[in-house]
């Protein structure tokens, strides 16, 4: 019967950025997108386009090193403030700028962004395997998935009012993150939030900054002609897969 099909969802997805495999990315949220056919998506490679955000339910990103434009940044707060949901994913809030030989740095150049998503990403130790743990082990995005371990990038991140931040997944973490700018990480709080909620006026931000990818043709604007390893990180295991299965359904209004 007509009345119990879904309504129509605007919905609006930025992949786009440096450094990684964006296209390997956006195909895999397509895919998981798709498994809600009453979703009609917009894709982009950056937030410039904010009327079509705006007349979205939810935004999904998965970006490195986009710098919105103040506007953008403002349409896009004023847009969550006014009750959208908004799925951010690893790079999203990253500014990079890379110089070799000289150490990669973190310009602070979009505090409303910052601001907004409670975080900017500053450093990470080079990739290899780490604990995850469950910050929150009652809330229905992450309950029952058991602590796992990943090999992905470690996010080392400055925050923004911590305290607002409803911390979902976690790891603990000290030491030196060679080739950055700020690398020591020696006596900072050694608990790194890895998936986490904030409210903003009516709306709500989901962040997981798992979900590194790289090809073998992304580091060519670095003079890498060919990358030797591709990397699929935290892509490679099921419950990565399942956490996102949840944000797209909590970025539905979904409540399990």
């Amino acid at each position: 019967m007509s009345g119990e099909n879904p309504e129509r969802v605007d919905a609006y997805l930025v992949a786009g950025g440096r450094y990684h495999d964006i296209d390997y990315a956006r195909l895999e949220l397509l895919k998981l997108l798709s498994e809600h056919p009453h979703v009609k998506l917009k894709v982009a490679s950056d937030y410039e386009d904010v009327d079509s955000i705006a007349a979205s339910q939810f935004l999904v990103s998965y970006t490195c090193d986009i710098r919105p434009s103040e506007q953008a940044q403002i349409a896009i707060r004023d847009w969550v403030n006014e009750g959208g949901r908004w799925l951010a994913l690893h790079g999203t809030n990253s500014a990079l700028d890379l110089n070799p030989p000289n150490p990669v740095s973190t310009p602070r150049c979009f505090p409303v962004w910052a601001e907004l998503l409670g975080t900017q990403f500053i450093s990470h130790p080079p990739i290899q395997p780490f604990p995850v743990e469950l910050a929150d082990p009652d809330h229905w995005l992450v309950e029952g998935i058991e602590p796992f371990e990943t090999d992905d990038e470690l996010y080392l991140c400055e925050y923004h009012n911590r305290d607002t931040l409803h911390p979902l997944l976690k790891t603990e973490w000290l030491g030196e993150t060679p080739g950055f700018e700020e690398s020591d990480w020696q006596n900072c709080d050694p608990v790194h939030l890895i998936m986490y909620l904030k409210s903003h006026g009516e709306g709500e931000i989901l962040y997981n900054n798992l979900g590194h990818c790289r090809g073998h043709w992304d580091m060519t604007n670095l003079g890498v002609k060919y990358y030797p390893n591709v990397e699929r990180c935290s892509w490679e295991i099921p419950q990565y897969h399942e956490l996102l299965r949840r944000g797209i359904r909590w970025a539905l209004g979904q409540q399990s």
